[in-house]
């Protein structure tokens, strides 16, 4: 004979899902509230991330210098102008010896162009001369009326320009003060938080910041990595520019998608006008190979080690923050994820069971008073 449905257990079933569900609710209502506050910030936020971003690579050398009797300022400003001038020679590595060699890339492109013509002037296309003026007499008529999207498009670029060096600037200074005062903010942090509060926010702050060390240590051993594999490649095809484009490489690895998209792109050109169609070929052969492998093998392998997390959950997070915030979502979802698994290790060892000593009771009645161990 079949078991009939309890109702006092249903009725008990439904309301404890109930319960969980109107909960659910509104937490996510909360993170959506949360999410909106941080949007309306962000000319504020963004800054202080990136800020927070080079302060993780300037921090170490700054504490050397304190601990060997620098004042906090000095220590500060000295690491900040070193960056400064570290900053301007990578950018000096690129430029110089793309300046040096423009005449020859010139020329290069030059000859690429007349390649392409004469290739598409012959079999199996036979494109004739007037019919290329008459494509080029097109795409000029286009263009000029398609001015005013021109023009907007170039308003909204430099206006992306002027926000991204305000952006470094406000960074650069949030950085000043992050090596200069950072190691006071917690016992500060702590003083202005009130019961549990004052021992376990600067618990997971300080334990955020060793994740956030060790994400963008990961970063540049993954871009490292990528600009030797690159480097080698153009190196045996001998391609021009290759320690610039390696440095380029490198740089473009903290930036996701689009950098890597960027340096490329800038590699594969630089192969058809210097080597011709071939090298270019295997130039971006080489490339997509090395994205993959990072991308699939040595980024989610090293973050994961580093960041305690799980090589498909850097995948999933990577994926799900680019799908929602593009590539800034790219860029923040590793640490994000990584700091939210700190919050949750956090919050479980608060809330778990203190370990059972030795020769204590396991939670069996053996009949001897005491046997229970109590939570305190």
């Amino acid at each position: 004979m079949s078991a009939t449905l309890s109702s006092t257990r249903t009725r008990a079933a439904l309301r404890a899902s109930a319960r969980i569900s109107v909960e659910l609710l509104l937490l996510l209502v909360g993170l959506a509230v949360a999410l909106w506050l941080l949007g309306q910030m962000w000319s504020v936020v963004w800054p202080l991330v990136v800020g927070l971003f080079i302060t993780t690579l300037t921090w170490p050398p700054t504490r050397f210098l304190r601990r060997h009797g620098w004042p906090p300022a000095l220590a500060a400003a000295f690491v900040t102008v070193l960056f400064l001038l570290v900053a301007a020679g990578i950018v000096a590595l690129i430029a110089v010896p793309v300046a040096s060699q423009s005449g020859e890339l010139t020329d290069g492109v030059v000859e690429g162009l007349q390649r392409v013509r004469e290739w598409a002037s012959g079999p199996p296309l036979n494109i004739g001369d007037d019919e290329i003026n008459k494509a080029f007499d097109s795409a000029v008529t286009r263009a000029q009326d398609g001015l005013g999207s021109m023009v907007t498009a170039v308003v909204t670029g430099v206006s992306t320009v002027v926000d991204g060096l305000v952006t470094a600037v406000l960074a650069l200074f949030l950085m000043f003060f992050f090596l200069k005062d950072g190691p006071r903010f917690l016992p500060w942090l702590a003083r202005q938080l009130p019961g549990r509060f004052a021992a376990d926010v600067p618990a997971v702050a300080a334990r955020s910041w060793d994740t956030l060390g060790a994400f963008v240590r990961s970063q540049a051993i993954v871009g490292l990595l990528d600009a030797v594999l690159i480097g080698l490649g153009l190196w045996i095809l001998d391609v021009p520019l290759v320690l610039p484009l390696a440095v380029l490489t490198f740089v473009s690895a903290f930036v996701p998608i689009i950098g890597a998209l960027f340096a490329g792109f800038v590699a594969v050109l630089i192969a058809l006008v210097s080597n011709g169609l071939t090298d270019a070929l295997i130039v971006l052969a080489i490339i997509v190979v090395v994205q993959q492998l990072e991308g699939n093998v040595f980024q989610p392998m090293i973050q994961s080690r580093g960041l305690g997390l799980h090589a498909a959950v850097v995948l999933l997070a990577v994926t799900l923050g680019g799908s929602l915030a593009g590539i800034v979502g790219s860029l923040l979802a590793v640490p994000v994820a990584a700091v939210i698994a700190v919050v949750w290790n956090y919050v479980r060892e608060q809330l778990s069971d203190p370990p059972l000593e030795s020769g204590a009771s396991d939670g069996v009645d053996d009949g001897v008073d005491g046997g229970a161990v109590v939570p305190s």
